[in-house]
């Protein structure tokens, strides 16, 4: 998507403005994780889904090929699923034939990304069964939308899979599950995704891959901002940068200057001049204990009715029902 001069479209303006704000921020810059994930970013990511040091998706598809029957026992039917942040939906593909076997599915994913969705209905377009909807909007708009298009017999079952709960902070993502909450209904279910604490080593690798993949993502970020917004980064002077925080228990994924430049966004009427060494904050992955699921589940009015954990990579599938 191009800036045009006559105008930009709600979402390019959208994108300024957050932008805009983050990188303005006093102290640490930062830019919102969410706009990694245009069409190229989406495909980097699925290509570090492959990677042999990020065992977060092999576990969390392990899981769901074993359990995913185990969780419709819970579930009465007749059930619609919404998925938020579809990608292409390939580790969906477990739960839907299952249900699939059952019963005639509404599935609605929901992506920011046009490319995610088509992916999707490639992905999952010939199963029998499925009637499948796409909508591309943010979380919570998509939950909204497919919340009013349930019939009144239907349990909603809400997808949030991988550990995109992950990158919100501990606040921020208790406020994301009770906003989920609001749309559903008792007994509507959150089918919850959480990657689990490991090895910092472990933690590390997977996000800072020696091929190369994940800076590759991370340093898109910088590129979509001058093909969208009128930026003017000069990629190879900023790098890939990975920490762990002991105490948050969280990784933190960086962009990092490696001299002393000044960049503009003409876009969001921004120009600023990063010193050597400095960061830009694009992404947090917070892992969780296990233990600690059904308390969060508590406080966001939720009940923990299931946990599925994988042992060769440390991840937990949860099942929450709304209470």
């Amino acid at each position: 998507m191009m800036l045009s001069q006559t105008g930009q479209t709600d979402a390019v303006r959208e994108f300024a403005v957050a932008v805009g704000a983050s990188l303005r921020k006093m102290g640490q810059r930062e830019l919102p994780s969410m706009y990694l994930y245009d069409d190229l970013g989406t495909a980097l990511f699925d290509a570090i889904t492959l990677l042999p040091e990020y065992g977060l998706t092999r576990a969390e598809e392990r899981l769901l090929r074993r359990h995913a029957g185990d969780m419709l026992e819970h579930l009465p039917p007749p059930v619609a699923v919404v998925e938020l942040g579809s990608g292409s939906g390939r580790k969906t593909r477990w739960i839907l034939e299952a249900l699939a076997n059952r019963e005639p599915v509404t599935y609605f994913p929901i992506d920011i990304s046009a490319a995610a969705l088509i992916k999707c209905h490639q992905e999952l377009g010939h199963i029998g069964a499925i009637s499948i909807v796409g909508l591309e909007k943010s979380y919570l708009e998509g939950l909204q939308e497919a919340a009013a298009r349930r019939r009144p017999d239907q349990t909603l079952l809400v997808l949030f899979l991988g550990s995109t709960i992950g990158n919100f902070d501990p606040p921020a993502a208790e406020k994301f599950l009770h906003d989920i909450r609001l749309h559903l209904k008792p007994g509507d279910a959150l089918f919850l995704g959480t990657d689990v604490e490991k090895s910092v080593h472990d933690m590390q690798l997977a996000y800072d891959d020696p091929t190369g993949v994940t800076a590759a993502f991370n340093l898109n970020l910088l590129a979509r901002i001058n093909r969208e917004l009128g930026g003017d980064f000069v990629l190879p002077h900023f790098e890939h940068h990975v920490q762990y925080q002991e105490m948050d228990c969280r990784i933190e994924m960086h962009l990092r200057s490696t001299r002393r430049q000044t960049v503009s966004i003409r876009a969001a009427d921004f120009t600023c001049t990063f010193r050597e060494g400095e960061t830009i904050w694009t992404e947090a992955c917070h892992k969780f204990r296990v233990e600690e699921i059904p308390g969060i589940a508590r406080r966001t009015g939720f009940l923990c009715e299931a946990q599925w954990i994988d042992t060769e990579w440390a991840f937990a599938e949860n099942l929450l029902i709304a209470d």
